[in-house]
């Protein structure tokens, strides 16, 4: 247990972390700004506008504009609009934040700034409802007072270049996490004034990224809970959640493996955390992907868009991987005239908008310099520069930058995925290789025993959930799990040229086991060579990357959802089945010398909360009885051959 202060400070961290408006972006390195600090050019250079913009329902919503005082008739600005349920402190009229803007590049360059709060959050009048569904048209003609987030978006829009003086009529989107949804969704009213837009590692779909995978629980969100759960009674400029974020952090976060597990089943938590948290409540009367989830699914509404789109993402975003890639796809299948760009570094979540950072660093392992800086100079102030201010779109960007995570460098291409990829199946065999060539014996299988009672943990060593957020897990040290029994492992022999996975990985895993339910975790980890050095940059003295073995990428599939996630099934004992799924793509070259290694594991945990084992209709309702050890067979066999699937460059 940790003091009430440490888990209060925790809470004001985690806003930090996740608030999405303009002042909490950032500003460029010493040696590429102005000798002014930023609080005092933002105030010198910015005239600070406090608005209540009328919906046409009559709820107003809560609206700051910051925008050049050299604004003039002869001098306009383009837009740059941001929708968030946070808060866009400061609320003072004379009170300026440190910057502006997603980058100190677009701050410099001027532009009006314009930051929401949504309907329903903070200081904003109406109900706020977590990814509210967006109307259809017909429902939008039938009322005209309907609303949605679309119809927010496109009255806000029509309101600012009515009443902001010096706006040159052309609007630029701009959403970050979950204000990834409200810019998508403004797109997808088609205000003529939408001139550009950057989607940046967006929320599109709860059921798939932040708080499910595959039909499991994101336990890791554990302690987001109260900041989307909890009612605000009326508008306030205060953080109203914030008590009940430190009444739940004030336990278990620095030992959250115990600490959860101790919980005990997930009716537990309900019953003594999260009993009157709307969100919450809504999870555990939803787990199976019904109407509910379906109507908030947002990639759906992705059609007709046709101004510039810049998709943004990292590598090892613990929360909107799914949706940065899912974006990028969806517009391409369903806007074709929009112009795309999509850029996936080796960031966490929201780490491509850091500043000041000399040594771009993820977890144990440094991918160069300054990458952060680079992508805000030479990538995102560029876009909204081109679409919003020059309209020079002979400077239009390549249709993807992508970085290879293993040979560590980028590489630009007209689409993602790669044309020039290969469909390559790697094979799993009773002796622990993992090859090419498929097995031949009739009837082979590694054995394992997955108990829910003691979980395999997320991590080596170290807190899962780190700070109120997940971070260090995406490209950690699995050597620990190599060893374990509950862990399968096969891998390569050392590599004799280098291999770059390249798009997307699906696993067939032919699975049997005694339970009636089961969770299968596949793990594709690069082991590195044991004579690898240690980088100048590490944050740990006594970690040595010799031997070091990567998570390059994971994921979970709840084997009651193999066939719909709409409607569940139990498994039969003792009958080989195939679970099959996707992993989120990568960009991954595993470098001659080291060796091609999959984990496949029953649990995952507290990262993913524990399958009970036995089949019970909604498993937010199973008992402590519930929870039963199972025998599992991976069958590595010429009839039911478990693999991995995955785009190869030749």
């Amino acid at each position: 247990m940790i003091s009430a202060a440490r888990a209060m400070q925790w809470a004001i961290a985690m806003v930090a972390a996740c608030l999405v408006r303009a002042d909490v972006v950032f500003t460029a390195p010493a040696a590429q700004r102005d000798a002014v600090p930023d609080s005092v050019y933002v105030r010198q250079h910015y005239l600070k506008r406090i608005l209540r913009i009328p919906m046409r329902d009559g709820a107003q919503l809560f609206t700051v504009a910051y925008v050049p005082r050299d604004a003039a008739p002869a001098r306009r600005y383009p837009i740059i609009l941001e929708r968030t349920p946070f808060s866009v402190a400061h609320y003072g009229e004379d009170a300026y934040p440190a910057t502006l803007g997603p980058d100190p590049f677009m701050l410099r360059d001027g532009y009006i700034f314009v930051v929401q709060e949504v309907r329903g959050r903070y200081m904003s009048g109406g109900t706020f409802e977590n990814v509210r569904p967006l109307l259809d048209d017909a429902a939008r003609a039938r009322d005209p007072r309907a609303t949605d987030e679309v119809t927010d978006a496109h009255d806000t829009i029509d309101w600012l270049l009515a009443h902001v003086d010096g706006n040159n009529g052309r609007v630029g989107l701009l959403g970050i996490s979950y204000g990834g949804f409200y810019a998508a969704a403004a797109a997808v009213s088609h205000h003529p004034a939408i001139a550009a837009m950057s989607l940046q590692a967006p929320v599109t779909d709860f059921y798939f990224e932040d708080f499910h995978h595959n039909g499991a629980l994101v336990q890791g969100s554990f302690y987001a809970y109260p900041v989307f759960g909890v009612t605000r009674r009326a508008p306030t400029a205060t953080h109203w959640w914030l008590p009940a974020y430190a009444r739940v952090a004030e336990h278990g976060m620095e030992a959250d493996y115990r600490y959860q597990l101790a919980l005990g089943p997930l009716a537990n938590i309900t019953q003594r955390f999260y009993g009157d948290n709307t969100l919450w409540r809504d999870v555990i009367a939803h787990p199976n992907y019904d109407a509910f989830w379906q109507a908030r699914a947002l990639l759906p509404h992705l059609r007709g868009i046709a101004h510039p789109v810049l998709v943004v993402g990292g590598w090892f975003d613990a929360e909107n991987l799914y949706g940065a890639l899912g974006t990028y796809r969806t517009l391409r299948a369903q806007s074709p005239a929009a112009q795309l760009t999509l850029v996936m570094g080796p960031w966490g979540h929201r780490d491509w908008g850091a500043r000041d950072v000399v040594h771009s660093v993820h977890g144990d392992l440094y991918f160069g310099d300054s990458l952060e800086t680079r992508f805000q100079r030479e990538v995102e102030a560029p876009f909204f520069r081109t679409h919003l201010k020059s309209g020079n779109h002979d400077d239009a960007l390549p249709g993807s930058l992508l970085f290879d995570t293993g040979r560590k460098q980028w590489v630009a291409a007209k689409d993602w995925p790669l044309g020039s990829a290969v469909r390559r199946s790697f094979y799993f065999h009773r002796d622990g290789s993992l090859r090419t060539s498929a097995p031949t014996e009739p009837s082979a299988f590694v054995p394992y025993t997955s108990d829910p009672r003691k979980p395999v943990p997320t991590r080596c060593a170290g807190a899962t959930i780190e700070d109120g957020r997940l971070y260090h897990y995406m490209s950690d040290d699995q050597r620990c799990f190599s060893s374990r029994p509950d862990v399968v492992t096969f891998a390569t022999d050392t590599l004799e040229r280098d291999v770059t996975f390249s798009g997307s990985i699906t696993a067939r895993i032919a699975l049997s086991t005694t339970g009636s339910d089961a969770d299968v975790v596949v793990k594709l980890v690069d082991v590195y060579p044991p004579n690898e050095p240690n980088h100048p940059f590490q944050r740990d003295d006594t970690l040595h990357l010799a031997g070091y073995q990567q998570l390059v990428r994971g994921e979970i599939m709840r084997a009651r959802f193999r066939r719909s996630f709409t409607t569940p099934e139990p498994l039969r004992s003792g009958e080989v089945t195939e679970v099959a799924f996707t992993l989120p793509d990568v960009m991954h070259t595993f470098r001659k010398g080291h060796r091609i290694m999959v984990q496949v594991q029953g649990s995952w945990f507290p990262l993913f909360d524990r399958n009970p084992q036995r089949y019970v209709p909604n498993l937010y309702t199973a008992s402590a009885r519930d929870f039963v050890s199972a025998q599992q067979r991976i069958w590595v066999s010429a009839s039911a051959a478990s693999r991995i699937e995955a785009d190869i460059l030749p």
